[in-house]
């Protein structure tokens, strides 16, 4: 099943993701760094990353609710339904931990557990994707129609 969000057959929504997926996990790493007592700007740098997640996410969401109305099978459904609800949680789990950044003492350490639920939520949302597209097909041009498109190519002769 090919992705209606797409350009030249290629899907947007795993592009996306790994935007969000890269802050969010530098988050966490400024944050541990930060609560080990390291000094200089982990705190800040975690907060960025937050805010810039947050921002990739949303954006990484728009074509995957694309090709959630594009699932057809009900067991594909299924799994999209949880990656969605997983997914969709982790987002407004990291808005409110951009947001008890602001309103806690730096030193909380609500934010780095906010960081590390956050982070647990996405692997297994990725998990979740990773099983429609490589278990399921998602998004993926079947192999056999691969193969049939090498085998109908002209063939060059070899010159003796």
């Amino acid at each position: 099943m090919a992705s209606p969000a797409s350009i030249k057959k290629h899907p947007l929504h795993p592009m996306l993701v790994a935007i969000p997926i890269g802050l969010w996990l530098f988050a966490l790493v400024c944050d541990v760094i930060a609560m080990a007592g390291a000094t200089g700007p982990w705190r800040t740098v975690a907060l960025y990353c937050i805010g810039g997640g947050i921002i990739g996410g949303a954006l990484a969401a728009v074509p995957g609710v694309i090709d959630y109305f594009s699932i057809d099978e009900a067991a594909m459904r299924r799994i999209a339904n949880f990656h969605m609800l997983v997914n969709g949680g982790a987002l407004v789990l990291f808005a409110i931990n951009l947001w008890s950044r602001f309103v806690l003492p730096s030193t909380s350490v609500v934010p780095l557990v906010l960081s590390i639920i956050g982070v647990a939520g996405i692997t297994v949302g990725g998990w979740l994707g990773g099983e429609m597209v490589y278990i399921k097909g998602m998004g993926v041009v079947a192999v056999d129609k691969l193969a049939k498109k090498v085998e109908e190519r002209p063939r060059l002769k070899r010159a003796s």
